[in-house]
């Protein structure tokens, strides 16, 4: 019995390293196909969630795909990260083998690109510019619209090293994130003294337009994995997050980010 007991927990252990062996030559071969169709600086991360990965391959289904490819160049924000999850991906298992898979149907597409502090910091002119998101509490106005005249898709804290007339001086702003078609604005709306700013300097009311200004830019357009439309813009850490979904699409491989 004891025997028995062994060779069955051999077997088991065995069809485990079999099973994450296939799941990651499948994760390299997809990974390969994006970084050589999308002209990508370096393999993007392939993951495929679930287990048993063997048995979602007989299926030619695969429940929940990530991809993450980092330091994707955009000439407006310089580089980001662009993730995609892929909900029900559909690939013959024949075509991950033999790496000839080019589209996939998708049930649900999700993706997004993500813009670090520093390179929204050097697109602003701000260079120690700081990220983070306000409090979810509809008083403090990150939830209206802040006059811009546009929804508010989300609100921001911004803290940075600005001119304030004759000197320089770390001050914090409530701004709203507006997507704009698929441009994002950035509104500064007030200045900000709360817990998430940094800054204790107080601006003269006759300066604050000018400073507010230098927190207000537009973002022009930025590609999203495989061709997605941006429906929300948020802060998430230190990040400004674009965001778009869809449902029941054909993504091709070689069109991650496209030009």
């Amino acid at each position: 019995m004891r025997k028995l007991i062994l060779a069955l927990a051999c077997l088991l252990a065995l069809a485990v390293v079999v099973d994450f062996g296939a799941a990651a030559y499948s994760e390299y071969r997809v990974s390969r196909s994006l970084r050589e169709g999308g002209a990508l600086a370096s393999d993007p991360e392939v993951t495929v969630t679930g287990f048993p990965f063997l048995t979602q391959a007989a299926a030619g289904t695969y429940k929940h795909v990530e991809i993450r490819a980092r330091g994707v160049h955009s000439d407006v924000v310089g580089d980001v990260t662009v993730e995609a999850n892929l909900h029900g991906a559909h690939v013959p298992a024949s075509e991950l083998v033999n790496g000839s898979v080019r589209t996939v149907p998708v049930d649900h597409l999700d993706g997004r690109v993500l813009i670090e502090a520093t390179n929204l910091g050097k697109f602003l002119g701000i260079p120690d510019l700081e990220v983070s998101a306000p409090p979810a509490d509809k008083s403090d106005g990150t939830g209206g619209s802040g006059g811009s005249g546009m929804s508010t898709a989300g609100g921001i804290v911004l803290t940075g090293t600005v001119p304030v007339g004759p000197l320089k001086a770390t001050v914090s702003v409530q701004s709203n994130l507006v997507l704009d078609g698929d441009d994002v604005k950035i509104v500064a709306t007030n200045l900000y003294f709360g817990p998430e700013g940094h800054a204790n300097f107080t601006v003269p009311p006759a300066l604050e337009p000018a400073v507010l200004g230098l927190f207000t830019k537009s973002i022009d357009a930025q590609r999203l994995p495989f061709g997605l439309r941006p429906t929300k813009v948020y802060a998430q850490g230190s990040q400004v997050v674009i965001e778009g979904s869809g449902d029941n699409v054909v993504i091709n491989l070689d069109e991650m980010v496209r030009a």
